[in-house]
């Protein structure tokens, strides 16, 4: 006997997968738990209250944005928790309390919802918020010291160090800016668990190497062929553990909305993250160039696939070659 339900056709796509919103969001989670608990470990318990009203509000705004507009509720699907986490991440530990809601609100409604919701947005809310943020540039530019107990004692990170005194080393050495123990936001100065959470993800198939190995392989290219005054690995190293690269590459760059879906595309458009980032970083206004860099390439992430489309099912002869197989 035949199961007719196997013979109804239906439009594409048509495998099917046992992951979903859901699912994805909370690989990234518990991918982003292990940094959440070293910069808890750095810059104390602030960290956690920063990162809780931060979640909080994304929370909320989204509920109700789609409550106001009678829209499905999607909190469920975990996207806004994620976005309220890497919030928090790119904000310094001493920012005040408003500040997160703020860039919630705009992060949330302006960035995705206005836009139509989960996946139809074109850039990292996440990211787009602290943009924003920028707004107020003294208190998103006020670093703290690790382990700074009591007033807050304002930190220079290793990238204002490199910048802005050609062969000075940072007052951290690499091993400290590996696991961590250097001034900068909340969730980016600890490389070493960035990329244990990042081999999660990799593991649980949730994101591939592609985008954030060949950004992170560009920015160590170029800052190698070109050290400013410095020896040439230690300039390459030193970028590649300052600052917010770790973080952007394998939690903000790789995200499903805002990134090209094809192999080609997402090589070009993980090339122009790095080479943006360099060029930020050597010759901006602002030692940092993580942020933008990515928003840009968002931008054009949709160009890139058009310009690179994937081979067509039954051709052959690389991606411009669309001549039938006999």
């Amino acid at each position: 006997m035949i199961n007719k339900e196997n013979l109804i056709v239906t439009v594409s796509p048509h495998l099917r997968s046992d992951d979903n919103t859901r699912s994805i969001m909370g690989d990234v989670i518990i991918a982003l738990l292990p940094t959440l608990v070293m910069a808890v470990i750095f810059f104390s318990y602030r960290v956690l209250i920063v990162t809780a009203i931060s979640v909080v509000s994304c929370v909320l705004f989204e509920y109700l944005y789609e409550l106001l507009l009678k829209k499905p509720n999607t909190i469920g699907d975990l996207s806004a928790v994620v976005t309220g986490i890497l919030l928090a991440f790119v904000l310094p530990p001493s920012v005040p309390y408003w500040i997160p809601v703020i860039g919630a609100f705009f992060a949330i409604v302006i960035v995705k919802q206005l836009f139509g919701g989960i996946g139809k947005n074109f850039v990292n809310p996440a990211l787009a918020a602290r943009a924003f943020l920028m707004s107020w540039p003294t208190i998103m530019t006020t670093f703290i010291a690790p382990f700074a107990t009591g007033a807050i004692i304002s930190s220079a990170t290793p990238l204002v160090t490199l910048k802005g005194h050609a062969g000075v080393i940072p007052g951290q050495n690499l091993f400290q800016m590996f696991i961590g123990e250097r001034g900068g936001s909340i969730g980016e100065t600890s490389a070493l668990f960035l990329l244990i959470g990042g081999a999660y993800l990799v593991i649980r198939k949730v994101i591939n190497l592609r985008i954030p190995l060949i950004y992170i392989s560009t920015v160590a290219l170029l800052t190698f062929l070109f050290p400013m005054g410095y020896g040439r690995v230690y300039f390459m190293l030193a970028n590649l553990l300052s600052g917010g690269l770790m973080l952007g590459a394998i939690f903000m760059a790789t995200d499903y909305s805002t990134s090209p879906v094809t192999k080609y595309g997402q090589i070009f458009y993980a090339v122009g993250c790095g080479v943006l980032t360099v060029l930020f970083r050597y010759f901006g206004g602002y030692p940092e160039g993580v942020c933008y860099s990515i928003l840009i390439m968002n931008c054009v992430s949709w160009l890139l696939d058009k310009i690179v489309p994937p081979e067509r099912f039954g051709t052959i002869g690389g991606i411009f070659n669309v001549k039938k197989k006999q």
